[in-house]
């Protein structure tokens, strides 16, 4: 997944930044265990201060999102591991649904019958 700050936008970088971080992390685009760019390398790849990508890290690893590891870097952390693999199979239900031509009533109602269903 490739991160970046949009320098037009009214939303600043760091929110940006830290938006797309946890938005990969609900996709499955950025998996459990998948390391993150050192603050340094991060902030020069998207054009932000070293301050404001470490307080992206930091904010992130206080919620639960990324673990630091010392010197190992910054890892996405396990902790939601059941969310992101939800979340990942819900966009993909929703895109092949919508590809097919079905609403989200539709959709939400098969759900709904494929559960009762199950037991």
């Amino acid at each position: 997944m490739s991160l970046a700050v949009d320098p037009a936008s009214a939303e600043p970088p760091f929110r940006q930044l830290k938006g797309q971080i946890v938005e990969g992390v609900k996709r499955g685009a950025l998996t459990p265990g998948t390391r993150l760019p050192a603050v340094r390398k991060l902030a020069e790849e998207v054009g932000v201060s070293t301050a404001t990508a470490a307080k992206v890290y930091r904010e992130l690893e206080e919620s639960g999102v990324l673990e630091g590891r010392g010197r190992s870097g910054t890892f996405v952390s396990a902790a939601d591991l059941p969310g992101s693999v939800l979340a990942r199979a819900a966009e993909e239900f929703a895109e092949r649904a919508a590809g097919s031509g079905f609403g989200a009533e539709e959709a939400v109602a098969a759900v709904r019958n494929a559960f009762g269903n199950l037991g």
